[in-house]
C-alpha cells in the first residue's frame, strides 16, 4: 500500500483547544444557569460522558440536552443561545507543541497533505497566522464546502481535490466517530490522536479500529513513520 497523502483534523491534533473547550463548557453552563438551571461540576461531567459515550457528531447540543433532561423546547432554544454567545467572539487557537515540525516533515517526504475538519471558513486564516496553512494542498474545511463530519463526502472531497484515492490516505483525528470511523469505511488508515473531550472514545467494532493511538506530536511522527514504511 502506497501512502499519497495525509489528511489533518483541526480541533485536537493541531489545536490543542484546551482553552477553546474551557470558553465552550462556560457558556454552556451560563446559557443553562440563566434558565434557572444550576450545573454541579459531577453533573456536567455527566453530560459530557453521555454526549461522548453516545457518538453525538456535536457534543454541544448533546451535553445541554442531557442536562435539561430531555426537554426538547427548552434545549433546543438555550442551543440557540449558546450559539450566539460562542459565535460572538473568536476562539483561541492554540498550535500543539511540536506539530508543525511533524507538518513540515511530511511535506518534505513529498506528501500531500489535507484537512479534513468541521471548520469555518476562518480557519484557513489562523492555520497561515500560525505558519503551518501553507503546507496543506487541500486548503478546505466544513464552512468551505459545506459537508460535516461523520459524512464521508467531506473525506472524498478533500481525495477529489488531492487528486488522490481515498486507499492512498492516512487520517489523523481526535475522534471514533467523527474522524476514525468514517476513514476507515472509505479504505483510508487512520491515526487516533487521544487528547481533549473524547480522549477515552472507544471503537464500536473492530472495523472502527484505529492503525495507530497517540498522545503527541512526537508519538504522531513515529506512529506515521511507520505506517508509511509499511
Amino acid at each position: 500500500m502506497t501512502t499519497r497523502a495525509v489528511l489533518f483534523d483541526v480541533g485536537g491534533p493541531l489545536n490543542t483547544e484546551i482553552e477553546h473547550e474551557r470558553l465552550i463548557d462556560a457558556d454552556i453552563v451560563a446559557v443553562l444557569a440563566s434558565a434557572g438551571i444550576a450545573v454541579t461540576a459531577r453533573r456536567y461531567a455527566a453530560a459530557v460522558d453521555f454526549a461522548v459515550h453516545s457518538y453525538a457528531p456535536d457534543a454541544h447540543p448533546a451535553i445541554i440536552w442531557h442536562a435539561t433532561e430531555g426537554d426538547a423546547e427548552l434545549s433546543a432554544r438555550l442551543f440557540a443561545e449558546f450559539r450566539a454567545r460562542a459565535n460572538g467572539r473568536a476562539m483561541p487557537f492554540e498550535l500543539r507543541d511540536g506539530m508543525a515540525a511533524v507538518i513540515k516533515w511530511l511535506h518534505a517526504r513529498g506528501l500531500k497533505l489535507g484537512l479534513a475538519a468541521n471548520q469555518p471558513h476562518t480557519t484557513l486564516d489562523v492555520l497561515d497566522r500560525h505558519g503551518i496553512g501553507g503546507y496543506f494542498h487541500h486548503r478546505e474545511v466544513s464552512g468551505t464546502h459545506g459537508y460535516l463530519k461523520p459524512d464521508p463526502r467531506l473525506f472524498l472531497r478533500c481525495c477529489e481535490d488531492l487528486g488522490v484515492a481515498a486507499e492512498d490516505c492516512i487520517m489523523v483525528g481526535d475522534r471514533i466517530d467523527n474522524d476514525i470511523a468514517p476513514a476507515k469505511l472509505l479504505g483510508m488508515r487512520a491515526v487516533l490522536f487521544r487528547t481533549g473531550r473524547h480522549i477515552a472514545q472507544q471503537p464500536r467494532s473492530h472495523a472502527e479500529a484505529p492503525d495507530a493511538e497517540v498522545r503527541s506530536a512526537a508519538e504522531l511522527r513515529a506512529a506515521l513513520d511507520v505506517l508509511l514504511q509499511g
